[in-house]
């Protein structure tokens, strides 16, 4: 089989499963990872630990491979909304942001202003709750020091243009990038954002508690590692010198942690990465984008509006059905009675297709949208 074969192969999940916006379904490289690491803690032999206690040196770098940040500028996190705390309580200064971002983003720059007393949000004003290079450039300010933005937007699927955004905010300002909503999925020029960090439980379907903070050199100077452990300081082995002194934070990512990962979530993480990297996220991106394109066509054959960017610069897997108040019950009870898995969420359906969406899967999906055109019209 080709790479992609390979890859494709690895969707196990049930026909009708349009829900990846909010959890992916274990791959089988995960599944297999899991089941051996799971393998090698329970039993314990003599000498099997080590390499499962050096599972952050291979997720550090299959992590570098997919965003082209060093290994060593990558700190592993339990999830985004984690990685984004450490980043906000850690910035001084004025940072630019959406209020319609998802809560993770939200809530930890509004919890560290109010606690730190030394971030100043300025809740940009977007259109229609897209975040745009225009609309920042019209809002920066001499205060704006960082600017922070979903790289797909939870609500309306709309994918940023960050290199866009960087050009008009300058390379003297951050530019913080929450990427759960595109990573795998999205082939992104991270490399342009000075923080990156996302988990793996969605496109990535690595499952919870896996993650990561990538931060550039600048991030690493500028940001304050407040929430900073034992293992976040300059001695490769904290325990070397003694527990009787409390050493400064490493002036490095490995700064922004408070205690030992969890390595079985990093080599869960670190298989799906290379699993991803085998056949690269470009094709995968293509098969997204052809997936989501017939999910347009079917609600536009069957008169369901949809609210989401018909443009595919500007979408990833995400299509946001908006819907009269009337029609969500029934939209969504079809949905239901087909077998199909999606998110109903403040008036809109929201479809999540991936690269391993089966045809199966979308006829399932005519069929509910056929179910649904009959209930509204009778």
């Amino acid at each position: 089989m080709s790479s992609i074969d390979d890859y494709l192969a690895g969707f196990g999940e049930e026909p009708g499963y349009l829900d990846y916006g909010r959890i992916g379904p274990l791959s089988e490289a995960v599944r297999s990872e899991m089941m051996l690491q799971a393998e090698v803690l329970g039993r314990a032999r003599h000498g099997s630990l080590e390499p499962l206690l050096d599972a952050g040196a291979r997720f550090h770098e299959a992590v570098s491979v997919m965003t082209g940040f060093p290994a060593a500028n990558i700190v592993t996190q339990p999830n985004t909304s984690t990685g984004l705390m450490h980043v906000m309580f850690g910035l001084t200064g004025g940072i630019l942001l959406s209020p319609h971002e998802f809560p993770s983003l939200t809530f930890a720059v509004q919890r560290a202003a109010e606690n730190m007393h030394v971030l100043e949000p300025t809740w940009l004003e977007t259109d229609g709750g897209r975040v745009t290079p225009a609309r920042i450039r019209e809002q920066l300010t001499d205060q704006t020091v960082a600017v922070a933005v979903s790289l797909v937007d939870s609500r309306t699927g709309y994918l940023s243009d960050i290199e866009g955004i960087r050009q008009v905010i300058g390379d003297d300002r951050l530019l913080i990038v929450d990427a759960i909503q595109g990573f795998g999925v999205v082939d992104a020029p991270y490399e342009v954002a000075d923080v990156v960090t996302t988990g793996g439980q969605k496109w990535m379907r690595a499952g919870w508690g896996t993650g990561f903070l990538a931060l550039s050199d600048r991030a690493i100077h500028e940001l304050v590692p407040v929430f900073s452990g034992w293992t976040g300081i300059e001695e490769d082995d904290p325990t070397a010198g003694g527990w009787d002194a409390v050493s400064e934070p490493a002036s490095a990512a490995r700064a922004f942690q408070t205690t030992n990962a969890d390595k079985v979530a990093e080599s869960r993480f670190a298989a799906a990465l290379e699993d991803l990297a085998a056949v690269g996220v470009p094709q995968v991106s293509a098969l997204v984008a052809e997936r989501t394109a017939q999910v347009i066509d079917l609600a536009d054959e069957f008169g369901v509006a949809v609210a989401s960017s018909r443009a595919e610069h500007e979408r990833a897997g995400m299509v946001v059905l908006d819907l009269e108040d009337d029609q969500l019950n029934p939209l969504t009870a079809s949905l239901h009675n087909h077998g199909l898995t999606a998110t109903a969420r403040q008036g809109s359906v929201r479809i999540s297709c991936h690269a391993g969406t089966t045809d199966e899967t979308l006829t399932l999906l005519r069929d509910a949208f056929v179910s649904f055109g009959t209930a509204v019209t009778y």
